[in-house]
């Protein structure tokens, strides 16, 4: 329901393969496992016993400070990323990356863009085909409004992977959301006056999107319906709420839910245009059929979507009281805290 500042970079906090403890780290094991559920104090716990059983010390403290980035405490987080890296064997190794990954993030959600990017310089510098490093830093750039060095180092990325088109997206996206919309698409017609043979139908429509050309878009994520999933269908509801046939949009949602498993994100898009239509009712019953489905990974954004329903719906007391619920969960959603402010008063 709302543009969020959180930046795709921060999908990062949630890349958890590849470093869990084997059968002499169980509680860091264990501790993960938490994390994964979501379970940050069972976590933590767990990391603290790892600590008392004297296991693998660089381990335990990275799946500490993550487990403080799950609770929102940015400050704590980075002080156990640190803690880690200070106990490398002066050996730089795949884990050194990794960690410095995450400690890039504690500084960027404390507020700290220079050190975040302090962090991106450091790794680059050891590692100058570390493309996400360079994209990262290119973000924080952008954000701070310095565009000529977010396009060295968009373009450096780019040429690092050439037909990685969801990180050309990215790409555009971020720039669309500080103000350089123009800019982003600069991209992504670049990618389309290359050639688009390598391309999949859904590859271009996206582009074609984002471009505003729709009606080529449409017709691309037509073709693309069967091939690529819920996402084209998302993509292709979505063209078509743009051109305002939203009746259509919703069919093209329904249709997808009808033959298909659940799915999260189709059902929240699905909400989402039908309280374009004015029909709350149906946008409420389908992000709550959305929080049903399992490890659907977008709970924050439909507990907030929940409660814009209920607000539309004029039902106050209940948008105040998931609210509450909302703030206890996620505290540093400066936007959700003066919506609360704004219920209190109705």
């Amino acid at each position: 329901m709302r543009k969020r500042q959180g930046i795709v970079a921060l999908t990062l906090v949630l890349m958890l393969t590849g470093c869990k403890g084997e059968n002499k780290n169980e509680n860091i094991s264990a501790g993960m496992t938490a994390v994964e559920a979501l379970d940050y104090d069972s976590a933590l716990a767990s990391f603290e016993a790892a600590k008392e059983a004297g296991e693998d010390e660089r381990l335990l403290y990275r799946g500490e400070g993550i487990a403080y980035m799950g609770k929102t405490m940015y400050a704590e987080a980075a002080e156990a990323f640190e803690r880690a890296l200070s106990l490398s064997d002066g050996r730089v190794n795949a884990m050194d990356y990794d960690i410095n990954y995450y400690l890039a993030v504690a500084y960027y959600k404390q507020g700290d863009l220079g050190k975040a990017i302090d962090v991106y310089n450091a790794i680059v510098a050891l590692k100058d085909g570390e493309k996400d490093a360079y994209y990262l830093r290119g973000v924080l750039y952008a954000e701070q409004g310095n565009l000529d060095k977010a396009k060295e180092d968009f373009d450096k990325a780019i040429s690092l992977a050439k037909s990685d088109y969801d990180r050309l997206i990215d790409i555009y996206n971020v720039l669309a959301l500080e103000g350089y919309r123009e800019t982003g698409q600069e991209y992504l017609q670049a990618a389309m006056d290359a050639g688009t043979k390598d391309m999949t139908n859904f590859e271009k429509g996206r582009i074609c999107y984002y471009l505003q050309d729709y009606e080529n878009a449409r017709t691309y994520l037509e073709k693309a319906r069967g091939e690529s999933g819920y996402e084209a269908v998302l993509f292709l509801g979505k063209t078509y709420e743009t051109l305002g046939d939203n009746n259509y949009a919703i069919s093209v949602y329904n249709s997808y839910l009808e033959s298909g498993e659940p799915n999260a994100q189709v059902l929240n898009q699905l909400g989402l245009c039908k309280m374009q239509t004015g029909d709350y009712e149906g946008a409420l019953a389908n992000f709550q059929s959305a929080m049903n489905v399992e490890n659907n990974g977008m709970m924050q954004t439909l507990k907030m979507n929940e409660i814009v329903a209920y607000e539309r719906l004029g039902e106050y007391q209940n948008a105040a009281s998931l609210m509450e619920s909302y703030l206890r969960a996620y505290p540093d959603d400066q936007e959700a805290k003066r919506e609360s402010t704004f219920l209190k008063t109705r």
